[in-house]
């Protein structure tokens, strides 16, 4: 039937295609059921051919992404398993990431297993028992920064750039900083052998230091004539700027005019305290830091001071004086004209950051080196005082061991740093060589009767250790640094 158009009508069309369209799905399935099949198959076989020969067909379709990494992998699989004894893994792979971070040579990045990077923790966060000296590797040797105030290390006549050579007996040359930490450090009362090499000395200095507990106070505050307080700041830890604020306000309480800020002897520590304590000196808004990353993008840190110090200050530093003091030092010079009083600062410029591992350990590495707000890099190039004042020449004198008898007939340089001391105590021990003669022995004598000492004209015990303290007690009374940051205050605050 068609319509009137001559075209079949609808009702015809829709009959047909029933059959029509059954003989179409059953050619569709069978075609389709075969693919299956043939897919199956060719999978299979492509499964077969991979694991026939082997895994570096399967390693080809995915690439390592670390393919630098081939030799030290391959490395360990050998040591590991060919080396004549038993190897621990977990030392090889320590001793993987300590040579890799070496390889920088930068004395400020390290690798710190467990017990290394719990001894670092504590060093910013609590006490601890040991010396109490800030060290650094420096071209495979081990530096003093500078000795804690008031430490054994300090008592004990360490100094700024000391070298350790050995700890007892051993030596430590090549040994990382946080390596040398753990030689060094040890329980209260136990005694520690230290060979130093120090400036000026043309023999190693034998150092017996008895450990003690190092508690981490780092501000000590004073009232000094005439209204100047002097508050000294002997490094950066979690609460410094805290104890700081607490120092100040019980300075102004006893009528401050004026503040000495003494950063000399500061090994540095933690950057936010040091960028915190900055901005209580310089007016807000003005640029305290600059830190530079590697593509030299800048981020600048400004003070957000919420009051300014409305009294003249002066800051001391020295070659002690490292990192975190530098950024204070170079911050309230150049962002509020306060003066720098003292010697050349230590010269260290850089940032580290800590990344920990899940096991405790953790390392640590240069991520980026700070500017001082002008843009200055200090680093290897220490910060220059406004007033150059170096302290005097005995305050420099080195350490005699109590436990060395030094008598008539010594020769050595104990006996004539003895000699130096005993001429600065006011007891005449002759021509200053370094031998230990009659001259030498009356001098000892006369002093042991002074400080009511048992008469032996020997030097040991209680006499050396009565020498040290006299020589310690007129360095603090004739403090030239401190006696002219007082100087300029005076001035300042007479006004």
């Amino acid at each position: 039937m068609k319509n009137e158009s001559g075209e079949a009508s609808v009702e015809e069309e829709n009959q047909k295609q029933p059959k029509e369209a059954g003989k179409f799905i059953k050619i569709k399935k069978f075609t389709f059921i075969m693919g299956i099949f043939l897919v199956i198959f060719l999978t299979a076989g492509i499964t077969t051919i991979a694991l026939t020969f082997g895994d570096e067909k399967v390693e080809s379709l995915a690439p390592d992404k670390h393919a630098e990494f081939e030799k030290l992998y391959t490395t360990y699989d050998k040591i590991k398993d060919n080396y004549y004894e038993e190897v621990d893994e977990e030392k090889l792979v320590d001793g993987a990431i300590k040579g890799m971070i070496k390889s920088l040579d930068d004395p400020y990045s390290a690798y710190m297993d467990k017990k290394e990077a719990s001894s670092f923790d504590e060093s910013i966060s609590s006490s601890f028992e040991g010396i109490g000296a800030e060290i650094q590797e420096q071209d495979g040797k081990i530096m003093v920064v500078s000795p804690i105030k008031g430490s054994p290390a300090e008592k004990a006549g360490v100094k700024p750039n000391d070298i350790i050579l050995s700890v007892d007996g051993k030596s430590v040359e090549g040994l990382t900083s946080s390596e040398a930490v753990l030689k060094i450090r040890g329980e209260k009362g136990t005694k520690v052998d230290l060979s130093i090499s120090r400036a000026g000395e043309s023999e190693p200095i034998e150092l017996t230091i008895k450990r003690d507990t190092i508690p981490i106070e780092t501000v000590y505050a004073e009232m000094l004539d005439d209204g100047v307080a002097k508050i000294q700041v002997t490094s950066f830890s979690e609460h410094t700027v805290q104890e700081l604020k607490t120092a100040l306000e019980e300075m102004s309480k006893k009528d401050m005019k004026g503040l000495v800020l003494d950063l000399r002897g500061n090994p540095g520590g933690l950057l936010d305290q040091a960028i915190e304590m900055a901005s209580l000196f310089v007016p807000n808004g003005k640029v305290v830091l600059q830190v530079e990353d590697r593509s030299g993008k800048k981020e600048v840190f400004k003070s957000e001071n919420d009051g300014e110090l409305k009294i003249p200050v002066v800051v001391l530093i020295d070659d002690g004086s490292a990192s975190a003091s530098e950024i204070v030092a170079a911050a309230v010079s150049e962002s509020a004209d306060i003066p720098l009083i003292g010697v050349k600062s230590f010269g260290k410029g850089t940032v580290q950051t800590a990344e920990p591992f899940k096991d405790g350990s953790n390392f640590k590495y240069t991520a980026a080196k700070w500017l001082t707000p002008e843009g200055n890099w200090i680093h290897k190039k220490g910060i220059k005082p406004d007033i150059n004042v170096k302290l005097p020449d005995y305050a420099s004198l080195p350490y005699i061991s109590p436990d060395k008898e030094l008598k008539a007939s010594d020769s050595s340089s104990e006996v004539k740093a003895a000699e130096e001391m005993l001429k600065e105590a006011g007891h005449d021990p002759g021509k200053i060589d370094g031998f230990f003669d009659e001259a030498t022995k009356n001098a000892v004598t006369a002093f042991q009767k002074e400080q009511k000492i048992k008469e032996t004209g020997t030097i040991k015990d209680d006499t050396t250790v009565k020498l040290m303290q006299v020589i310690r007690e007129k360095i603090l009374k004739n403090d030239t640094q401190v006696k002219k940051a007082v100087e300029v205050l005076k001035k300042e605050i007479n006004k």
